[in-house]
């Protein structure tokens, strides 16, 4: 990664720790992904060559930066949903700051609504925002997803009892391999290798 995007990301990594720590509001906060899982959630994508992402929480797009810049070798593409405007205002800041606008979708609305009407097919997919429907999330996803898939959910150690319907439903998933990694707040990483 270039030297130039690398210090674009450090400065929103700082920002967004100064805001949240001033933040009393919850729904304001940018809860941006720990730096570790976002390089780990990088490299994971750029190495195995997905093209198609969806993100569900954006904020104000620090994630979302990282996977653009993982699938911008191949020419891939990544949409990304968030409920509040002035999170995907900051994001579009952002992501054109880091010159890399073009390769992302964001979508503004009730992401379980919007899963439902987007046509994919996607190769990867990123829970990071309400883990509480991110099981309904995954029903509508699974006719949309390619053979060969990865899902990402963040917090997977963080929020146990939220995240328990989804890390269930990921384990009830036929075909797929599904483990936890102790990064940051805890990634659920699940693998589906598809036709040997």
């Amino acid at each position: 990664m270039e030297a130039s995007l690398r210090r674009i990301l450090s400065e929103l990594e700082e920002a967004a720790r100064d805001h949240d720590a001033r933040e009393s509001d919850h729904d304001r906060k940018m809860l941006s992904l720990e730096a570790p899982t976002a390089q780990i959630l990088s490299v994971m994508v750029r190495s195995s060559h997905r093209v198609r992402l969806l993100e569900i929480g954006t904020s104000h797009g620090y994630s979302t930066i990282w996977l653009a810049w993982a699938v911008r070798r191949l020419g891939g593409h990544v949409t990304s949903i968030d409920r509040a405007a002035h999170k995907l205002a900051l994001a579009d800041d952002n992501l054109r700051r880091a010159g890399l606008r073009d390769m992302v979708d964001l979508l503004h609305g009730d992401a379980t609504q919007l899963v439902a009407s987007l046509p994919g097919p996607f190769d990867c997919v990123f829970f990071d925002a309400d883990r509480l429907s991110a099981p309904s999330q995954l029903e509508l996803l699974l006719p949309k997803l390619t053979d060969e898939v990865f899902l990402f959910a963040d917090n997977a150690l963080s929020h146990p009892q939220e995240i328990a319907g989804y890390l269930a439903a990921v384990e009830a998933l036929p075909g797929f391999e599904h483990l936890i990694v102790p990064i940051g707040k805890g990634l659920s990483i699940a693998y589906r290798p598809g036709a040997e």
